[in-house]
């Protein structure tokens, strides 16, 4: 250590009256005048800080008041088990006290030693190489964004395109990276319904990091639901905007949230619930990335694709990547025979409809929710060809209408075709099941609101095949969506009622006209219940939306 014998004699004084480097400066023959101005001196030096922490450590074991370390611990306690420590006389004392006291240090320990490895372990991951993902499990049409995440060129990446275009996937891909090479930022993803997260955005992110072969690098938990990266203990969380309570609450143990994710962006309330959402989340960082991924409706008057075309044109902070299936290259295999064959399958039947869902484009002109309505005369010669009729109903009574609805849907060309209706005020379940009865409706199923589970019993009870429907989170905006895609053949001769609904039906518009997202719940009782009627098709796999 090279101490003088000044510097000697001061530590020694120092340590002997409890820490005065005043008086040990005395003590030790430095001039009086400038005792404390020297003691303060001493203690910045390397050399009788070391000399000091050495000779106290020294004292306490001989004092027996040191710290026992964890090694230390366990001997003792393995000595005390075998026996092997007994007093003067012989003899094993009581060691209940001193096991007690051991088991509490060795947790504090433990803690603490976790504590200072977690923090060497982040020290590395922040000194660590810049890591990139390989943009071989990306298709090309996306590289051009990466570089310029990488770049940092932008903060707002806009993904509208068709569907199996890898838009969610590319996204998924690319926030680990985002999160491994920005230790004190966290992510945030979002839908708007917390519960369709689990089975989509969340499987999202676990299938990347396997794809990325970071799967032991991260942790994923579903209660609460959330993924960790080990090395720093950054968080992804995940979020529904149907509880903003719970966006607000997010309290990150370090660093910010900086990095946001709006899945099905078209499915949010418009700019402003994405602009609240973004200033809830986004606070105390310089930096942040946004990304906004979804398949553009058709109207081309939706907020998300107004959104989209605006930050195209106007927001030198946003980047616009489109892209389609067609994009993929060999990553189409990724997709399935049954995906291409549906894709070629309606861009037969229904080229409109595949130019939106599979192309991505806006390509409707209004505001009007279904677009491929046929109103012509169904004869019943028709009619006494069609082999699997579907039927549904929604419950009301006045001034909301009872609607009865039945149908027959063409797999082969996506077609469906309106063959009867009933639209009442004031008729009782008793009333109504003897109407269908006698149009010897009884035939085939009837599926009805389940929001009265008393009258489906009714319904039963006078001897009709009716049966509950099964709703859950997003069935609404799926079945909405899959009845959108279909030919609608409507005789206004047989269904009027229909006819009127389906189209008059629109989305609703803000004061300024623009179409606010969603489905408006008014003046759909018909619509309803032809999509309870549908319900068996909408939710059996290979009857996409």
């Amino acid at each position: 250590m090279g101490l003088t014998p000044k510097q000697k004699a001061f530590a020694d004084e120092y340590i002997k009256n409890g820490g005065n480097a005043t008086d040990a400066a005395i003590k030790a023959g430095y001039a009086e005048k400038n005792a404390r101005i020297t003691g303060a001196k001493n203690l910045t030096k390397a050399n009788i800080l070391e000399y000091i922490a050495e000779k106290q450590s020294l004292i306490e074991k001989q004092k027996g008041t040191d710290i026992m370390s964890l090694a230390e611990i366990q001997q003792r306690r393995s000595m005390i088990a075998r026996g092997e420590l007994t007093d003067s006389f012989g003899f094993a004392p009581d060691f209940s006290d001193q096991l007690k006291s051991m088991n509490d240090l060795e947790k504090a320990l433990a803690i603490k030693e976790a504590k200072e490895e977690q923090q060497r372990i982040a020290e590395k991951a922040r000194l660590q190489e810049v890591y990139h993902l390989d943009l071989s499990v990306v298709p090309d049409v996306f590289h051009r964004m990466i570089r310029d995440i990488r770049a940092k060129k932008h903060s707002e990446y806009i993904l509208p395109g068709g569907r199996g275009s890898m838009k969610s996937s590319t996204v998924s891909l690319v926030i680990p990276e985002l999160i491994k090479n920005n230790p004190n930022m966290h992510a945030l993803i979002l839908r708007k319904v917390g519960n369709t997260i689990k089975d989509s955005v969340y499987a999202q992110m676990k299938w990347a990091l396997d794809k990325l072969n970071l799967s032991q690098e991260f942790a994923c938990k579903v209660s609460p639901m959330e993924i960790t990266y080990k090395a720093t203990g950054q968080k992804i969380y995940f979020r529904g905007a149907d509880d903003p309570l719970k966006i607000k609450s997010i309290k990150p143990e370090f660093g910010y949230i900086g990095i946001v994710w709006f899945e099905e962006l078209d499915q949010f309330a418009g700019p402003e619930e994405i602009r609240n959402i973004q200033q809830s989340a986004i606070r105390g960082g310089n930096e942040a990335y946004k990304f906004k991924s979804f398949n553009p409706p058709r109207s081309k008057n939706n907020w998300a694709n107004e959104y989209t075309t605006q930050a195209k044109e106007k927001d030198e902070s946003a980047m616009v990547q489109h892209s389609t299936y067609l994009d993929l290259g060999i990553e189409q295999e990724w997709l399935g025979d049954m995906f291409l064959k549906d894709a070629e399958h309606l861009k037969e039947t229904n080229p409109d409809a595949y130019d939106n869902e599979y192309l991505g484009h806006a390509n409707g002109n209004g505001g009007n929710v279904f677009e491929y309505i046929e109103e012509r005369t169904i004869t019943d010669e028709e009619i006494s060809h069609f082999d699997r009729i579907y039927q549904g109903v929604d419950w009301g009574w006045m001034p909301d209408k009872y609607a009865f609805i039945r149908l027959y849907y063409d797999a082969a060309r996506e077609t469906i075709y309106f063959i009867d209706e009933m639209y009442e005020n004031k008729k009782s379940n008793e009333w109504t099941a003897g109407e269908i009865k006698r149009r010897k409706y009884n035939d085939y199923e009837i599926t009805c609101d389940s929001a009265e589970p008393k009258s489906v019993n009714d319904y039963r009870d006078f001897g009709l095949p009716a049966r509950a429907a099964i709703k859950g989170p997003g069935s609404i905006e799926y079945s909405m969506k899959w009845w959108q895609r279909r030919k609608l053949v409507i005789d206004p001769a047989r269904t009027p009622n229909a006819r009127d609904e389906f189209k008059k039906y629109e989305y609703e518009r803000d004061k300024e006209g623009n179409i606010i997202s969603g489905y408006p719940d008014k003046d759909n009782h018909l619509i309803d219940a032809a999509r309870y009627a549908t319900e068996r098709l909408w939710t059996r796999r290979g009857h996409s939306a």
